[in-house]
């Protein structure tokens, strides 16, 4: 009978569905709607659940001691936001706001802890998540320590568009506003407006009720 029993429980973990997991409700899980700039949770408030996006862009932001706010990732589906719950920190150590309407799964901490130890397919995917969420945090470091305002909206811009090495126009899908540029350049927005028109009078981009980038933008990044 123990063996049975054991057999079953092995069979269940490979039968884990993460997917399903993630984007269904269940026990310490529910799914909501969050219209464009509705918060999902707020800067030091109690870091009870993890949250994963099924669709729309999700913008993270933290407030500094003298008040001043500043965009530090805009995250879309497949990401999850609050991880620093499951290092045990007791508050959000970010805002996180919805750019566009967004559908997110909320997930408790303990139900998600309990997923990870239980199902390696689960922890798998959540460590890709981590993985890759770092390199794109070095990145950015890099890019505000070593590259002028210039270069860093380029960057930001052929990220939103996703541009590649093939000659064409791409569209940036989620709108962005030049608030949200200069906060996530870490300049001030007349310098946003300043270079948009410099990048649009060398063809660089197109800004006529939707942003296109061309690939030619990738010259200003690897210029010296």
């Amino acid at each position: 009978m123990a063996r049975r029993r054991t057999a079953r429980k092995s069979s269940s973990k490979q039968d884990f569905d993460t997917e399903a997991f993630l984007t269904t409700v269940g026990a310490g899980r529910t799914i909501s709607t969050y219209k464009a700039k509705t918060y999902i949770f707020r800067q030091g408030t109690e870091c009870d659940a993890v949250f994963y996006i099924q669709k729309g862009q999700v913008e993270l932001s933290v407030v500094s001691k003298q008040g001043k706010e500043r965009v530090v990732g805009v995250l879309g589906p497949g990401a999850f936001l609050g991880e620093s719950c499951l290092a045990g920190h007791p508050r959000y150590l970010a805002s996180a706001r919805a750019s566009t309407e967004a559908m997110v799964a909320r997930v408790e901490t303990a139900t998600l802890s309990r997923a990870l130890n239980d199902h390696p397919a689960m922890s798998q995917r959540f460590m890709a998540f981590l993985l890759l969420r770092n390199s794109q945090v070095e990145a950015d470091l890099v890019d505000q320590l070593f590259n002028s305002s210039e270069k860093r909206l380029a960057r930001l811009l052929v990220m939103l568009a996703q541009v590649g090495q093939e000659a064409e126009l791409r569209t940036v899908t989620t709108p962005i506003s030049q608030e949200v540029m200069a906060a996530r350049v870490g300049t001030t927005r007349s310098r946003i407006n300043y270079f948009m028109n410099k990048f649009r009078k060398l063809g660089l981009i197109e800004y006529n009720g939707e942003l296109k980038v061309h690939s030619s933008l990738l010259n200003v990044i690897i210029r010296d």
